[in-house]
C-alpha cells in the first residue's frame, strides 16, 4: 500500500511539470509571487518524497519528509490569510 501511495505522490509531482497550469490555482494559495517557479519546485519536492515513500529502504524518511512538507505548506497558506 505504501508503495502505491508513494508512486501516486511521485506521479502528482511529475504532473506539475506536464501540466503546471492545473496546479497554479492551488500553488497561488501559498505562494503569491513567481507561481510557475513554485509550481515546479513543489512538483520536484513531491516527486522526491513520493519516490522515497515508494522504496522500502527510504520509506520512513519519505513519510517524515511528507509530514514536514505538509506542515510547511499549511503554514504558508495560513500566513497568507
Amino acid at each position: 500500500m505504501s508503495k502505491l501511495l508513494g508512486l501516486g505522490i511521485a506521479a502528482t509531482g511529475l504532473a506539475h511539470f506536464a501540466a503546471p497550469a492545473a496546479f497554479e490555482p492551488v500553488t497561488k494559495l501559498a505562494f503569491a509571487d513567481d507561481i510557475r517557479n513554485w509550481t515546479y519546485r513543489n512538483g520536484a519536492t513531491e516527486l522526491a518524497i513520493g519516490l522515497a515513500i515508494a522504496a522500502a529502504p527510504t520509506r520512513k524518511a519519505g513519510f517524515a519528509g511528507l509530514a514536514v512538507y505538509a506542515a510547511w505548506l499549511g503554514k504558508r497558506v495560513l500566513a497568507r490569510r
